[in-house]
């Protein structure tokens, strides 16, 4: 079972890329959204099922290779792709507009201001997930925002 868990945290093995495999992982989750949504509106319950789970998923297995590779090992970059599938969220699928959620989305894990650290000190799992599902969040209201006033 562990290697199930090793597969999904590294999401399919992106973690093993080392040093930006964040990135990697970020970039994968926009390019599979925007190609799984065909270029358009995409269907929100999709959206929403896909994040769901990949969250669910990824606080359950982050939880299980902690006591393998220690708490937050870089391999484990399944809180990257949900964090950038909560960006993703309700926003028309875009080349404009998925590299935008990209950058912010990688701005706030990257910087982590507004309480994001904090969060990294929760136990297991939690600790590993929640910095980039408010990541995802605070990157998510920002584009909102933009796309209401009409600024983007």
């Amino acid at each position: 079972m562990i290697q199930l868990h090793k597969l999904i945290s590294t999401s399919l093995g992106i973690g093993y890329v080392g040093k930006g495999g964040g990135t990697v992982a970020a970039v994968a989750t926009c390019l599979c959204w925007y190609l799984w949504s065909g270029g358009g509106e995409g269907l929100v319950l999709w959206q929403a099922s896909v994040t769901f789970l990949v969250t669910a998923l990824g606080v359950w297995s982050a939880n299980e290779v902690e006591p393998y590779w220690g708490k937050d090992d870089k391999k484990v970059v399944i809180d990257e792709v949900a964090g950038m599938c909560i960006s993703l969220l309700f926003i028309p699928v875009t080349i404009k507009s998925v590299l935008a959620a990209l950058v912010l989305f990688r701005f706030f894990d990257i910087v982590k201001p507004l309480g994001i650290r904090k969060t990294e000190r929760l136990p297991g799992g939690w600790g590993v997930m929640l910095d980039d599902v408010l990541s995802g969040i605070y990157a998510n209201v920002l584009l909102q925002l933009l796309l209401l006033f009409d600024l983007f």
